[in-house]
């Protein structure tokens, strides 16, 4: 025989094998959480990414406050300082309108 057409045969059975297997079983559905939720899930993740995102928001003020210091009156390096700064700002603004954009839309559909 060939040896794609045996591949593939084998291949098909493979995949077919636990759907079929799947189809058999009559047992009791898995058990769930019934408190859980898209928005729980979503506040779940949010208060747990919130914190992390606010060390490196202090981390990046931090940074740009030291290229301030470090820069000497170097016009670049107080430039560069200066860009890091509004970065860190523009950063923050974004954060800040992600981090409400779930209280947005569950105010809005009233959940």
């Amino acid at each position: 025989m060939n040896k794609k057409l045996v591949a593939a045969t084998t291949l098909a059975v493979m995949f077919a094998l636990p759907f079929a297997a799947m189809a058999f079983n009559a047992g009791p559905p898995p058990a769930t959480n019934a408190g859980l939720s898209i928005g729980s899930v979503i506040d779940l993740v949010v208060g747990f990414i919130w914190p992390v995102i606010m060390i490196a928001v202090i981390i990046l003020y931090t940074i740009a406050a030291f290229m301030f210091f470090t820069a000497q009156g170097n016009p670049e390096k107080v430039n560069d300082a200066r860009q890091a700064v509004i970065w860190a700002v523009a950063g923050t603004v974004v954060l800040f309108l992600a981090w409400s954009i779930p209280f947005i839309v569950r105010n809005t559909l009233g959940v």
